[in-house]
C-alpha cells in the first residue's frame, strides 16, 4: 500500500447558486494508496460525493474545482475531456448509491456490461459477451446465461447492485469509487455486497474509495478512514485507531452517537447543533459552533497536520495541529491548551 495512486492537493469545489457561492469542498489534501480501501465518512451534505464526482470529472458545469487531483501521475484537471472520458469506466469506475438509476431500464443487464467492455477494449460482441457472463458469475448472479438479457426490473435490489459492481469492474480499474453501495439494501444483502467487494479487491488489487455514513460498514471493510465535516477533512487515521482513539471532537461525537450493545435505555445521543450553511460558513473551524471544547483559537482555520502513526488531524486541541500552524507562521505561537485525552 505504499504506492500513491491518487493525490488530492488543496482541492476545493465551489458552486454558483442563487444564494451566492457555495463552498462544498475546501482545501482537501489526501493520498490514496494502491490496494487499500479508504473510507470517507461524515454527515449528509459534507462533501463526500462532491469530492468523488470531482475525481471522476462528473461535476455539473456550475461547479468550479480548485487545486489539483492527480491520478497515476496525471493531473486530471489539465486533461482534455476526451482523455478523462477514456479513463472513466476503464482505469477508474464508480458505483453509485441507487443501482436502479445506474442501469438502462430498456436493455438487458449483460449487454450493458458488454458495452462497457467494447467501449474501452475494442473487442467484438462475442468476446465482450463472454467477459460479461464471466463477470456476472463472479459477482454471484445465478444462471447468468439465462439472466443475460433480463432488464434490470426483473432483478432484486441486491442483484442489481451486483450487476452495477460487475459493470464497474469490467475493465479491471485501478480505482473503484463506491458511493453508499449498500444504503438501499437489507442487512443480509449488505453483508454479501461487502464480502463481494473484499473478494474482488483481493483478486484484482483495486483501490476502493468507499463513501459511507454507516460507520459499521466502514469498520468492516476499510483500512483507513477520513472524516469530513462541512466540506473539510478534519481527521484521517487507520480504521482501528480511529475507532479506538478518535481525536477530533466531531469524530468523537459521531462515534458517541452510535447505538451500542451496552448503551442504557433512553434517547440516542446526537451531535448538538446544525451543520453550517455552506453559502455563508463560519470563519475558522467550521465545527466550532457545535463543539463543546471550543476555544478562542477556533476562529482561525486549523491546518490538517501529521500527528504520527498514519494519523492527521485539524483541531486546535491537537499538539500536532498547533505545531504545524507555528511552522507555517513563525513567531505566532497559539495560547497553550490541554491535549486531547
Amino acid at each position: 500500500m505504499n504506492e500513491t495512486l491518487v493525490q488530492f492537493r488543496s482541492v476545493g469545489v465551489r458552486y454558483a447558486s442563487g444564494a451566492g457561492e457555495v463552498s462544498a469542498v475546501r482545501d482537501v489534501c489526501l493520498d490514496l494508496h494502491s490496494g487499500e480501501t479508504f473510507g470517507l465518512v461524515g454527515e449528509s451534505g459534507c462533501g463526500k460525493t462532491t469530492l468523488a464526482m470531482g475525481l471522476m470529472g462528473l461535476l455539473p458545469p456550475a461547479a468550479r474545482v480548485d487545486g489539483d487531483i492527480v491520478f497515476q501521475g496525471r493531473e486530471l484537471g489539465s486533461l482534455p475531456e476526451s482523455e478523462r472520458r477514456a479513463l472513466r469506466g476503464d482505469r477508474m469506475s464508480m458505483v453509485f448509491q441507487d443501482p436502479a438509476t445506474s442501469l438502462d431500464p430498456a436493455f438487458g443487464i449483460g449487454g450493458q456490461i458488454a458495452e462497457t467492455i467494447r467501449a474501452h477494449r475494442g473487442v467484438g460482441r462475442k468476446e465482450s459477451k463472454a467477459r460479461a457472463l464471466e463477470l456476472l458469475r463472479q459477482v454471484g448472479i445465478p444462471a447468468a446465461e439465462q439472466r443475460y438479457f433480463d432488464p434490470p426490473h426483473r432483478l432484486s435490489g441486491g442483484m442489481r447492485q451486483r450487476v452495477v459492481i460487475a459493470a464497474a469492474l469490467a475493465n479491471q480499474p485501478a480505482l473503484l469509487l463506491a458511493d453508499e453501495p449498500t444504503t438501499a439494501l437489507d442487512v443480509t444483502i449488505q453483508a454479501q455486497i461487502l464480502d463481494l467487494l473484499r473478494d474482488l479487491q483481493r483478486q484484482h488489487g483495486t483501490t476502493i474509495l468507499l463513501i459511507a455514513h454507516d460507520l459499521g460498514v466502514v469498520a468492516q471493510i476499510c483500512d483507513r478512514v477520513g472524516v469530513m465535516y462541512a466540506g473539510q477533512l478534519v481527521e484521517v487515521a487507520p480504521v482501528a485507531e480511529l475507532f479506538a482513539r478518535p481525536e477530533h471532537p466531531y469524530t468523537r461525537a459521531l462515534l458517541d452517537a452510535l447505538p451500542g450493545k451496552t448503551r442504557t435505555a433512553g434517547p440516542l445521543r446526537v451531535v448538538a447543533g446544525e451543520v453550517p450553511d455552506l453559502a455563508d460558513p463560519p470563519s475558522g473551524c467550521r465545527f466550532k459552533d457545535r463543539c463543546p471544547q471550543r476555544t478562542g483559537d477556533c476562529d482561525r482555520t486549523p491546518p490538517l497536520a501529521d500527528a504520527g502513526a498514519g494519523r492527521r488531524i485539524a483541531c486546535w486541541l491537537s499538539p500536532a495541529t498547533r505545531a504545524a500552524a507555528a511552522r507555517q507562521a513563525p513567531g505566532k505561537s497559539p495560547t497553550p491548551v490541554g491535549e486531547l485525552s
